[in-house]
């Protein structure tokens, strides 16, 4: 079998660093132990690992002078879920997008259907972006927060953050993001953005295992209880710890997943993240320009690199999308990922939900030229087909 092509980093990054691969092995083998639970060697040397990784990604994503509120959890859905069930109150009204990943609409819908709060979906336009000053029009008196995707995981579209994040901070509504594809992917500050809680992923774009991510929550900002578990600290106090990193943390950390994490996010950090970005948008642009040529191909919000993500979604007239992922799995080798990529919303609002969604490429940072010139004879053929 000839190698894979694997056009599927917007669901996991493959493969990773060799530097991500090597760290984990020695340092889970060295220093795979309790991290700030005993006092031993080993220990200390873990704890002192876990909080490097918590420095580096406050440092990369510009959230605050105490490193102890990025809090580890995990991946982007569990920080969420954390999130809102810990901000949401009675009578409370919630405005998002219709960009959304079920990582959160899921948690607002089970709130919304309960009768506890009122949720406000602002549309996106034409191109795949939301107007900021719709969001500024739907925000209410009992607004208790904004939440928006960073990127469109369907569409590559990045949201206009800072400006929406203005308009929260002027109407004194908590902002939140929801980073899983933007974390790594481009530079983001969230001072700068007036962001309050960002919330990312490790495997994706920060080119770290599964099962690993977490959230920045900035000073100020306080998000109630809801578990409650060991923290290795103060064991005889009754209730959970409120302060960070505790407050957000229960039982012992998943070490191995922040140790991979610590090591992807050096490698981007030296290879520079904008420098990896401009690259895998020079292979998007190459990739869009040609499939759209091909007739019976339609692509979706795909008309320009200007705040986009390497993402590339597309359909093919008188194909399923599925039928079209198996050929380019089984015939060529080409992994995709195919149907509603768990944001419905999206192919509500581009006519694609009945149709069972769209064939979704996503370039990392290891696709090359070479495949992107193999996916592009593949569309060609497939498309063929159909006369």
């Amino acid at each position: 079998m000839s190698k894979l092509i694997y056009l599927d980093n917007s669901a996991t990054s493959f493969p990773k660093p060799e530097s991500v691969y090597d760290f984990m092995n020695t340092f889970f083998r060295s220093k795979g132990v309790s991290p700030g639970r005993s006092g031993f060697d080993a220990a200390l040397e873990a704890e002192e690992v876990v909080n490097g990784t918590r420095k580096m990604l406050t440092k990369l994503f510009n959230g605050g002078s105490d490193h102890n509120r990025l809090t580890f959890s995990y991946n982007a859905t569990d920080s969420l879920n954390l999130i809102i069930n810990g901000l949401v109150e009675e009578g409370s009204h919630v405005v998002t997008t219709m960009l959304e990943h079920n990582s959160v609409l899921r948690p607002l819908y089970f709130h919304k259907t309960r009768g506890t709060i009122d949720v406000t979906y602002v549309p996106f336009d034409t191109d795949g972006f939301v107007n900021p000053e719709d969001i500024s029009t739907a925000i209410r008196p009992n607004t208790k927060f904004v939440i928006v995707t960073h990127c469109s995981n369907v569409l590559g579209t990045i949201q206009p953050i800072e400006e929406i994040g203005r308009i929260c901070r002027e109407k004194g509504v908590l902002f939140i993001v929801d980073g899983s594809q933007g974390a790594g992917s481009v530079d983001f500050d969230m001072q700068a953005c007036n962001v309050d809680v960002y919330c990312f992923t490790g495997h994706k774009c920060l080119m770290g295992p599964t099962g690993i991510g977490g959230s920045y929550v900035r000073e100020g900002v306080e998000i109630r209880h809801t578990r409650a578990g060991g923290t290795g600290v103060r064991s005889a106090q009754e209730s959970h710890l409120d302060e960070y990193p505790y407050r957000l943390e229960y039982g012992t950390l998943n070490l191995l997943g922040v140790g991979g994490l610590h090591a992807g996010v050096k490698w981007i950090t030296e290879q520079g993240v904008m420098n990896i970005h401009h690259r895998e948008m020079a292979l998007w642009e190459k990739l869009n320009n040609a499939i759209s040529k091909i007739d019976g191909v339609t692509t979706y919000c795909a008309n320009g690199v200007r705040n986009h993500n390497p993402v590339l979604s597309f359909n093919i007239k008188g194909f399923e999308a599925g039928d079209v992922g198996t050929m380019l799995d089984v015939d060529y080798n080409i992994a995709v990922r195919t149907g509603l990529q768990c944001a419905p919303m999206v192919h509500k609002q581009i006519g694609t939900y009945d149709m069972h969604g769209t064939v979704r490429m996503s370039i990392g940072a290891f696709t090359t030229e070479e495949e992107i010139d193999a996916a592009i004879e593949a569309i060609s053929e497939i498309a063929s087909f159909r006369r």
